[in-house]
């Protein structure tokens, strides 16, 4: 961000008014503004609140392809940061924006940092974040993996399948839950036993609602469906509350084929050989007539000329 004129000279005046103001950005949507300022302070149609305890540290800055980082500590408060939030992991993900602030004129600023938030840790009544720059996009893996599986999402832009379609959604309300893992539905056919293995299951309402679990074990039996997950979810679930249950995918060219009718989009390379196939060699007896190997571990003995 280039730095305005009134800034610079406000900067070259030798006595500034700087303040720092941090802006959170969650996945859901949400917005919130801090500022280690003693009043609040406007602009971008955000209210930055100074009474939230939210501080950080200095931001570490380099030139190339380093990444940036820093980190966020706050106190927490149910009035903006609060615990639940955090262990539901509400903040995972989210973006961060940081300006130098000149308080008695907020047009006059500089924005400092852009990035996401790592990971965060609660400690005694507060917790601490990680700040993450735009470079950290470059440490991640890029490019396809050749690999006998999918390797795309279900229902992602590279799967291009359409959940709208009917037979692959079931949205309804929770009868019974455990420990936010395991759902029990007296009455729930219409599907297939195992069909929502390895789906996902998102809550629609209630405390819990945004929230993404996946689903570990699907079984349809003679006194209901049990669903379990492979993690609770972290936060409250309660009888009534919606969910939107999604089929599951294991990435095999065969389900691909007949549960979605979407191989067009496979992403996987169900032809790729194995290492029985690269361990296996040419034997002299028999025909030679380009067809599969002889798996060198159940190849006869022989001697060879």
């Amino acid at each position: 961000m280039a730095v305005s004129p009134e800034f610079q000279a406000h900067i070259a005046s030798g006595l500034t008014n700087f303040a720092r103001c941090w802006a959170l950005t969650r996945r859901d949507g949400t917005r919130q503004g801090f500022t280690d300022h003693d009043c609040d302070l406007t602009f971008d149609n955000l209210v930055f609140k100074a009474d939230t305890g939210l501080t950080a540290r200095a931001l570490m800055q380099s030139t190339g392809l380093s990444v940036d980082n820093s980190e966020a500590v706050g106190a927490l408060s149910d009035a903006s940061v609060t615990e639940a939030d955090i262990r539901a992991g509400r903040y995972d993900g989210a973006v961060v924006e940081a300006w130098l602030v000149n308080w008695q004129d907020p047009s006059e600023r500089l924005m400092q940092f852009r990035g996401t938030m790592g990971e965060v840790t609660r400690t005694a009544g507060g917790f601490q974040a990680e700040l993450m720059g735009l470079a950290e996009t470059l440490n991640q893996p890029q490019g396809r993996v050749y690999q006998t599986p999918c390797s795309a999402v279900l229902g992602d832009a590279r799967c291009g399948f359409d959940f709208g379609l009917p037979g692959y959604v079931s949205e309804r309300a929770v009868e019974t839950v455990e420990d936010g893992v395991t759902f029990s539905f007296a009455d729930f056919t219409g599907f297939d036993d195992r069909w929502f293995e390895r789906g996902r299951v998102l809550v629609l309402s209630g405390a819990a609602a945004g929230l993404v679990g996946l689903v570990k074990n699907d079984r349809l039996g003679n006194t209901g469906r049990v669903i379990d997950l492979w993690e609770g979810l972290r936060a409250d679930i309660a009888p009534g509350d919606m969910l939107r249950i999604e089929a599951g995918c294991d990435k095999l060219s065969p389900t691909c084929r007949l549960k979605f009718d979407n191989f067009v989009n496979y992403r996987g390379f169900p032809d790729i050989p194995g290492e029985d196939w690269l361990m296996s060699y040419p034997i002299a007896a028999g025909v030679n007539d380009g067809g599969p190997f002889v798996n060198v571990r159940t190849a006869p003995e022989e001697t060879i000329a």
